[in-house]
């Protein structure tokens, strides 16, 4: 009898859902199970998630996920946790608890601690310390506005009772078995966007916790991305943890790019460009993040220069959702092919202020170019046409930091199934667009980074020869049209930053 099967697991706690996917060694999913969890919008501008609802949600996911594959824990060679990375999370040490609901990365409630901070110490230098703009998307501000509007939650936290965390140590803590010897732990990664660590210690800086007011007592160890941590004990006990990592640092190793140079951009909630920058941190330029993109432990950490898009995927969320123009995310596809162009129509979703490039928190969103000629297939179209002018954005700013300009574009992520969108992706950028086999490698990228650490794969190399290409979109538009509609959407966004100030 031949021996059974082994895996590695990927538990991707994302914006929206969790899944939990399990790989074999050609890198092909087995299995996946996945649940939507709640959003909140309890205020303009607030967006929260339910912690515990997705605890839940872990605990019936990873059992469904080797059950439809057949599979037992002892079969699973090791776990990748991946997830939303800027959601702040403050639970009690001792009851596993949350004190409140999470803070979703996309809020923006913190900016208005920002001034208080940069009072301690000027926005240059936490940027030159971090690689972080000085802004409320991170979960440092977010921690900052938690405590400062409680004094009493203060008080407990400064006496050891609370512990804070991203999506990953909190996962991480109840899998390792909670208020019984949970690990509270954080990788790198996630790490260096709180706006906490230090970019070349890799640890928590003595100054930025100073300006930010946040007790050390509450924050997690600092680990490795790739290396095994422990065990879990829930839901399925016994089964090695090897890899924790940001989503989109996981998408840019899922994408096999391990060397200075390589990039990716993922279409999810968000959209995400990551440039590999090696083992050199690339100090920010043109409204762009320096991040970490992974650390083994004994060796060099790789850095990566980052450019984000609040709204994505979201906005086409919110036309399902909120407007009722869709009864399905897939479907806005269909009716925005119904048309040869917006008819005139320009929508900026700066629900989240503008990120990069530009960072404007108090930006908000408008449609623009309305007129009775204008249908919902002219809107759905311009939908899709801000993901694509939003990508331009930040690919023009990677060029400027970069020097020289990127010759193709590597994409992955949900809504690189919407073969319209990757066009006219395509079309603003003049560059082709390329998406591989995988297109969810954020979970991927979890499960090489596990599987590296458990030896479940021998090298890097062994990952890049299971990248494939699945689909590849050649530019076709009109270089004068290029340039008339990029300038029509450049104004739109100027557009959003004055509505911001004024209201």
């Amino acid at each position: 009898m031949s021996a059974p099967e082994k895996y590695i697991a990927a538990l991707d706690q994302g914006t929206t859902s969790t899944r939990c996917m399990l790989f074999d060694h050609g890198g092909h999913m087995v299995s996946i199970a996945q649940r939507e969890h709640r959003q909140y919008f309890p205020q303009p501008g607030w967006v929260e998630h339910d912690a515990s609802e997705i605890w839940s949600i872990v605990k019936r996911i990873m059992p469904q996920a080797l059950a439809d594959a057949g599979a037992d824990p002892e079969d699973v060679v090791a776990l990748g946790v991946t997830n939303q990375r800027e959601t702040t999370v403050v639970w009690d040490r001792s009851t596993g608890v949350p004190v409140s609901r999470a803070i979703v990365w996309q809020d923006t409630r913190s900016s208005s601690v920002l001034d208080r901070i940069a009072a301690t110490l000027g926005a240059e230098t936490i940027t030159r310390l971090t690689g972080l703009p000085l802004t409320g998307y991170f979960s440092g501000p977010k921690l900052r506005w938690l405590l400062d509007g409680d004094e009493h939650l203060r008080m407990r936290a400064e006496r050891g009772d609370l512990l804070f965390g991203t999506m990953d140590s909190w996962i991480t803590w109840n899998l390792t078995g909670g208020v019984d010897g949970g690990l509270h732990v954080t990788d790198v990664t996630n790490a260096s966007r709180t706006m906490l660590m230090n970019l070349e210690t890799l640890d928590w800086d003595p100054e930025l916790l100073r300006a930010l007011d946040v007790p050390a007592v509450m924050l997690p160890q600092i680990v490795p991305t790739i290396g095994v941590l422990g065990r879990t004990v829930e839901p399925l006990a016994g089964i090695p943890i090897g890899a924790l990592i940001g989503d989109q640092q996981a998408s840019l190793f899922g994408q096999t790019a391990f060397d200075a140079g390589d990039a990716k951009c993922t279409f999810g909630t968000g959209s995400f460009l990551l440039l590999n920058t090696g083992t050199e941190i690339v100090r920010p330029e043109s409204g762009l993040i320096s991040t970490v993109a992974h650390k083994v432990e004994n060796e060099p950490t790789s850095y990566a220069l980052e450019g984000s898009v609040a709204v994505a995927g979201g906005l086409v969320q919110w036309c399902r959702d909120s407007l009722g123009l869709i009864r399905h995310t897939s479907e806005i596809e269909t009716l925005a092919a119904g048309v040869a162009d917006n008819g005139g129509c320009y929508v900026v979703p700066a629900f989240s202020g503008l990120f990069a490039p530009l960072w404007e928190p108090r930006a908000q969103g408008v449609i623009v170019g309305l007129t009775s000629y204008v249908t919902k297939a002219h809107i759905a179209r311009a939908v899709l046409e801000a993901s694509a002018w939003q990508t331009k954005d930040i690919v023009e700013a990677m060029n400027s930091a970069g020097g020289t300009p990127a010759k193709s574009l590597t994409v992955d992520g949900g809504m690189t199934a919407d073969n319209l969108l990757m066009q006219l992706v395509a079309d603003v950028l003049d560059i082709p667009v390329v998406r591989p086999m995988m297109a969810e490698t954020v979970a991927l990228g979890a499960a090489y980074a596990a599987g590296l650490a458990a030896g479940y794969w021998a090298d890097r190399d062994e990952l890049r020869r299971q990248w494939h290409r699945a689909a590849e979109w050649q530019p076709a538009m009109d270089p004068v049209r290029r340039k008339a509609e990029y300038g029509n959407w450049l104004h739109a966004v100027s557009l959003t930053q004055g509505w911001g100030r004024r209201s």
